[in-house]
């Protein structure tokens, strides 16, 4: 049996989560844990001077656990509940390989994470889309007038300059501006080629 784990992350509202679940429609034997299920309890994150929620921090999501469930499904997959059924196109030299999608806004910035993927990808977008599709977003709690300026930007630009910075990083950016189907062509493609180097 052989695992594979993909990293989807990147800026808030940047396709993440659609192009992930395509994908696991796509591919066999795959499974999707997302960075948003770990977050803490509203009483639990920090506040700032402005009285922005901080959010867009590690500190406000349980990394442990999203780690220890990664972990898990990783020694365990089939027993995750994955749907083994294949889709059509698949070469039955792919039955014991499992595929994990993690997606999230924060995923490549925690060290013990890094160990883990085999991919990772990281959906990028300007600053007057992201603003724009996040305003069509509703969040619990909401958005507060003036966070995505004052604390989720400032946030996005300072984990990514750390993942620039960091050259041992492999990162594929993806341009989240591009249609779904073009990103969707292109990350299903690298991902099958992984897929293939996994069989050799």
């Amino acid at each position: 049996m052989k695992v594979l784990v993909i990293g989807l992350g990147g800026v808030t509202n940047g396709g993440k989560t659609t192009l992930a679940e395509k994908l696991k429609n796509m591919l066999p034997n795959c499974d999707i844990i997302s960075q948003d299920d770990f977050f803490k309890p509203e009483c639990e994150v920090e506040t700032d001077e402005r009285g922005f929620k901080l959010y867009d921090v590690l500190d406000a999501l349980y990394m442990d656990e999203m780690v220890t469930s990664i972990r898990n499904w990783m020694k365990s997959p089939a027993s995750s509940g994955v749907v083994t059924e294949e889709p059509e196109s698949t070469c039955d030299n792919l039955k014991n390989v499992y595929i994990l999608i993690v997606e999230g806004f924060l995923l490549y910035n925690y060290e013990p994470l890094n160990e883990l993927w085999n991919r990772r990808y990281f959906l990028t977008l300007p600053y007057e889309e992201c603003k724009r599709r996040r305003s069509t977003r509703v969040y619990q709690p909401a958005d507060t007038p003036g966070y995505f300026d004052g604390h989720v930007w400032p946030m996005y630009l300072k984990y990514k300059n750390e993942l620039e910075e960091n050259a041992s990083m492999k990162v594929e950016y993806l341009d989240g501006t591009k249609s779904q189907e073009e990103l969707l062509s292109y990350v299903y493609s690298d991902i099958i080629q992984e897929l293939n180097k996994l069989r050799e």
